[in-house]
């Protein structure tokens, strides 16, 4: 027998600015129910979440929620005027949490809420709302983009904290890799209707591409192809999944070039190859180190970025990112060592401010000074043709800064930004407010680029993506470098881990056993190395498509024996994955010597 929802809309429609945003939505949350809200930015999911919630009034539709329960929201960006400490917003009003487990939270993100709530981070800020929300022991969980502002630790806190609740979330993320690990089934807003498929992310693309197709099947048969095919050329889903393919096997060669041209860790510098137009050095530092007080945030640096890497900067708050990125740029001296620049660098920096854009100032302001003509990298382009590219309706030329959504706010700087001609382009937090077409069009930006890139951020899968080296501050002013994404980074880091347990545990024995000797691939090894990371690609679209057929709720019902089939193969595949990613893994630690 089906569980009662918790809570529940049934007609629910909203008029906003001329027309409907959405109407006749029918929305059921369960009891366990842990949700990803998907849509693009300006659907509507913000607003949607506070509707959930009962914050915002709708126009239209009835609101059911269980006796008793309780709906807790995390806002995206929380309100703290009038309150002269973090704690006092923790602990505000009839409906606060108890102090004391306001407290316990906090401890365990490293957040101190006596902090003066007016001079308080993004982060810190982030952390306190995170404290009250989790301590108010919700039976049902809203959240608006819960990982913005965080660092690594707090996201990997966050999703063991929710791997370990027993309630219902709803969750509003541009974070793939933390929607993937938590969700169970995906919400997603599309032209002003919500679809509910019975899977987590990890299938998501894979329904989304079904949808579309079955729509340009069905367009084609009624003869309405036309008004069907101006959304499926914008959108152009199948299309930019196997352009983005192919950038990402383009990312697989330079990840391997570029750790061919690397020592092993710890050595004084990275290898120096030819010095032709498409390798030549634009960044390079040379024992590097950076003091405040008595703390060194950087230790000893060597790196030598060549024109075309793509650089991704990771590590805690506080632990370096920021300082690491202004000494390599020149804002600020090292204490020792020292950084030299290519004389021909032209840097673009787009940053987190993306309020600097004043909310009267129009779109066509924005871009083309009021005209109607933008140079784009030298190149002459209207104005409207070049807001398609960044996935604007050409009719909002008009339209003022101040009415649009956060994540069309950044969209617009990046088409503003990227229209310069630069060779170094540096982004920091760029993926803040995107949704999910924006950060894909933002990985095609970055592969197309012809220069080198600068990426500081905290999303693990936007980096997996992009980025062909990282540096991975561990707040001790060591840095790691790393050929690959974050998931290299994370992978050294375990495997530096085990070995400190394993050593230790050797120490206690009279004598060791000699380490493994060193040397070249065997042919064996060498086809694993190139055709592993193909395989893994495989066995995830393999993973998504079944858990796409396994959605359908009427499926065991009709076909048991499909289900127990898909149900295995789903295991196998993720066990096989796993497998495939860690023989990969060893077999790059023996390339990188």
């Amino acid at each position: 027998m089906a569980t009662a929802p918790i809570l529940s809309w049934e007609g629910l429609g909203l008029i906003q600015g001329n027309g409907w945003l959405f109407q006749d939505i029918d929305i059921n949350i369960g009891p366990r129910d842990r949700l990803a809200l998907i849509g693009r930015n300006g659907a509507g999911k913000t607003t949607l979440l506070k509707l959930i919630a009962g914050i915002v009034d709708a126009d239209k539709g009835t609101r059911s929620v269980q006796p008793g329960t309780r709906v807790v929201t995390l806002e995206q960006d929380p309100f703290f005027t009038g309150f002269d400490t973090l704690l006092d917003f923790a602990i505000h009003g009839d409906d606060a949490p108890p102090r004391h487990e306001v407290e316990s939270i906090a401890d365990q993100l490293g957040i101190d809420l006596s902090r003066e709530a007016s001079s308080a981070s993004g982060g810190e800020r982030r952390r306190a709302a995170l404290c009250r929300a989790l301590a108010s022991e919700p039976d049902l969980l809203l959240l608006d983009e819960p990982t913005n502002h965080l660092d690594l630790a707090a996201i990997d806190w966050l999703e063991s904290w929710l791997q370990r609740y027993n309630g219902a979330f709803v969750v509003i993320s541009h974070d793939r890799t933390f929607l993937t690990r938590l969700t169970n089934a995906t919400l997603w807003l599309d032209r002003g209707g919500l679809r509910r498929r019975d899977i987590g992310f990890g299938g998501y693309e894979a329904w989304e591409e079904e949808v579309y197709a079955e729509e340009a099947r069905a367009a084609q048969k009624l003869d309405a192809k036309l008004k069907i095919e101006a959304h499926w050329l914008e959108r152009g889903v199948t299309a930019r999944r196997k352009r983005n393919q192919g950038r990402l096997a383009k990312l697989w060669e330079m990840r391997a070039q570029r750790a061919s041209m690397m020592g092993p860790q710890g050595a004084a510098k990275l290898a120096v190859v030819a010095d032709d137009s498409k390798t030549k050095s634009v960044i390079v530092a040379e024992h590097v180190t950076k003091r405040f007080g008595d703390r060194t945030v950087i230790k000893d640096f060597n790196l030598r970025i060549q024109r075309g890497d793509r650089i991704g900067v990771v590590g805690a708050n506080g632990s370096g990112k920021t300082t690491l990125l202004k000494i390599l740029m020149g804002e600020i001296q090292p204490d020792e060592g020292k950084v030299t620049r290519a004389a021909t660098l032209d840097a673009t920096v787009i940053d987190q401010q993306r309020s600097r854009m004043s909310p009267e100032m129009r779109i066509r302001d924005v871009l083309a000074e009021g005209g109607d003509w933008i140079d784009v990298v030298g190149v002459r382009k209207h104005i409207q043709g070049y807001l398609k590219d960044f996935l604007f309706d050409p009719g909002l030329v008009e339209a003022k800064v101040g009415t649009l959504s956060g994540g069309e706010r950044s969209r617009l700087l990046f088409a503003r930004e990227f229209a310069r001609t630069s060779n170094l382009l540096v982004l920091d937090e760029p993926t803040n407010d995107l949704d999910l077409e924006t950060l894909d069009l933002l990985q095609e930006v970055i592969s197309d680029y012809d220069g080198t890139v600068l990426i500081v951020s905290h999303d693990r899968d936007f980096l997996d993506r992009t980025v062909n080296v990282t540096l991975g501050l561990d707040g001790s002013g060591h840095i790691d470098v790393i050929a690959g994404g974050y998931a290299d980074w994370e992978a050294k880091r375990r495997q530096r881990t085990s070995a400190g347990k394993a050593k230790a545990k050797e120490s206690t024995n009279t004598a060791a056993p000699p380490p493994p000797k060193k040397g070249k691939l065997s042919y064996k090894d060498q086809r694993d190395y190139e055709l592993l990371p193909k395989k893994i690609e495989e066995l995830e679209a393999a993973i998504g498509r079944d858990e796409a057929a396994l959605a359908d709720p009427a499926l065991y019902t009709r076909d048991p024996a499909k289900f127990a089939s898909l149900t295995a193969a789903i295991d196998k595949a993720r066990a096989d994955k796993e497998a495939a990613e860690e023989r990969w893994l060893e077999l790059a630690e023996q390339v990188e010597g």
